[in-house]
């Protein structure tokens, strides 16, 4: 279990987020079109798992547009978007804001995901959502780079995230 933070307040994390030199835990998730979508349909392509609460909160927000901007900078790479929201909102935040470069997946039927990923919020106004992390898979997923973001409302690294890419 870790500790992370929502406006200051303590917040429970379950699990264990992999870390660099593991293997990435399997999981199946949601796609736009309500299929289910596996880490398998990604290989060969290195991996930006861009993990946060909802798509429909500030931070959340701006992280799928910085993702969404660098995306096309990076060779080989899919940058994943996963959060709680059903794949409709996801589906309408991208297109308002004419983001193409990022693929949503929803949580949705993904619970394993959630624990197997170490991202499960335990407790406070946001239980049962996913805390903040992004972890970068090689082509092989293989875990590069983890982080799980200490403060809810804040940003992830994204240059330390982006820079194992390079």
């Amino acid at each position: 279990m870790a500790q992370v933070t929502l406006k200051g307040n303590p917040v429970q994390v379950n699990g264990q987020l992999p870390q660099a030199g593991s293997k990435a835990p399997a999981f199946s998730l949601v796609a736009g079109n309500l299929s289910d979508v596996s880490l398998k349909d990604f290989a060969g392509k290195r991996k930006v798992l861009n993990i946060f609460p909802s798509v429909d909160t500030p931070t959340c927000a701006t992280s799928v547009r910085k993702f969404n901007a660098q995306a096309n900078e990076l060779s080989n790479t899919v940058v994943l978007c996963i959060s709680a929201d059903l794949p409709f909102a996801q589906a309408r935040f991208c297109g308002a804001e004419g983001l193409e470069n990022v693929q949503n997946l929803s949580t949705l039927r993904g619970s394993e995901f959630i624990e197997n990923y170490g991202v499960a919020i335990a407790d406070g106004p946001l239980k049962g959502l996913t805390a903040r992390a992004v972890v970068v898979l090689d082509e092989n997923d293989n875990v590069l780079h983890s982080e799980l973001v200490k403060e809810i409302a804040e940003e992830p690294n994204y240059d330390a995230a982006l820079a194992v890419l390079k």
